[in-house]
């Protein structure tokens, strides 16, 4: 490929980094650019819910600026990009420069919900970057007793850093247990069950009506009425594409970019990957799938692609966990809450369940138990019998 302007990737989070990376591995020898709005080097999210808050790591960068020298990958930090041109190519940043591109890389991640009807009070955090994960440790280090609203896998994860710090928390999810939307109420109530045999006060099947202060929060008001007190309050209710910047651009979304199953969206010489990406499966069906391997799974169809290589690729199984106090909850293939879940093994802390439909084993969840989960995968990916396990 000639190249004048080169490619250009939109994002600073791991989507971005290994794009870059596989570019310069591919022995792509053009300009590679990443443009991002923060300020901090490309840096990984998982640890910003559990190390970085407990205080156990402060440097999440995926690699050292050296790295971006020595790739002569150009790095344009603290520059937002605010509009797409795809006719022109080129992206208009926050600072009112404008970058040409020959390849566009959409990769800007997620946004987290916010609950409008808070009142701007000192003590309300959220969590998606590293500068929130900072300022929500300083106000953990303080805390006494938290109120985490949203029992998905963030919440879960900041409730119980949280709780290793020696807070007070209580867990406040609308649905009837956590994780009930992604992987069932029987798997969920098991994880409510971890949850309070560490001491966190888990309310489920209740919201938060409203949250009081002086400048600083000191009650949330559930919808049952109940008063808590609280010294600092996490917003844990999920995330949306970051697709506004795309507004005009004549880009297609749908609860993400819709790319094909290489990763094109419906703009020529534009591609898009990672939690902002919903690309077609096999099947024809869109999905946009928010786990950290799945990363560097795109990577590897996207770049040859772009480069106009060959893209076939093996079957993937998705795979994605959570830490979780001294249990890592794995999820291998695609469960759904409507699936039959069999359970087959749980102590009262750790345990393994099949997820079943049609007949099929399509995934099996974790708790505490690594190798039973990864031995499965095969099976899954062959869309085994569910009685091929369970016999």
């Amino acid at each position: 490929m000639t190249a004048s302007n080169g490619i250009v990737i939109v994002g600073g989070g791991l989507a971005a980094a290994r794009t870059a990376e596989q570019l310069r591995r591919a022995e792509y020898a053009g300009r590679v650019t990443i443009v991002s709005d923060e300020v901090h080097l490309p840096y990984d999210r998982p640890p910003l819910s559990k190390e970085v808050l407990r205080k156990e790591v402060d440097d999440v960068a995926l690699k050292p600026r050296e790295w971006y020298d020595e790739n002569d990958i150009t790095l344009r930090l603290g520059a937002a990009a605010t509009a797409l041109d795809t006719a022109a190519r080129t992206v208009t940043l926050a600072d009112g420069s404008v970058l040409g591109y020959d390849e566009l890389v959409i990769a800007t991640g997620l946004v987290p919900r916010r609950i409008p009807a808070l009142p701007d009070l000192d003590g309300i955090r959220v969590l998606r970057t590293f500068d929130e994960s900072m300022a929500l440790r300083e106000h953990a280090s303080a805390a006494q007793r938290a109120v985490v609203i949203g029992a998905g896998f963030i919440g879960c994860e900041v409730a119980a850093s949280l709780r290793s710090l020696g807070v007070d928390v209580v867990l406040v999810e609308p649905q009837p247990t956590p994780l009930a939307s992604v992987l069932g109420e029987r798997i969920g109530g098991l994880v409510a069950r971890l949850h309070r045999a560490e001491g966190v006060d888990v309310r489920l099947g209740v919201g938060v009506a409203e949250v009081r202060g002086e400048g600083r929060v000191d009650t949330v008001v559930l919808t049952d009425g109940t008063e808590l007190a609280a010294d600092l309050v996490v917003v844990g209710i999920g995330s949306h594409p970051a697709t506004g910047w795309l507004e005009g651009s004549g880009i297609e979304v749908d609860n993400g970019v819709l790319c094909d199953e290489a990763g094109r969206t419906s703009a020529p010489n534009v591609w898009a990957l990672g939690d902002v990406a919903s690309w077609r499966d096999a099947t024809g069906h869109q999905a946009r799938v928010e786990h950290w391997s799945n990363v560097a799974d795109q990577t590897r169809v996207v770049v040859p692609a772009m480069l106009g290589q060959d893209t076939s690729s093996a079957v993937v199984v998705p795979y994605f966990w959570s830490d979780q106090y001294d249990v890592k909850i794995q999820c291998l293939g695609e469960p759904e809450a409507t699936d039959t879940v069999h359970l087959v093994e749980d102590d009262g802390r750790k345990f393994l369940a099949y997820y079943e439909r049609d007949g099929v084993l399509v995934g099996v969840v974790g708790g505490g138990m690594p190798g039973k989960v990864m031995k499965v995968r095969a099976k899954i990916a062959a869309g085994a019998p569910i009685s091929d396990v369970l016999g």
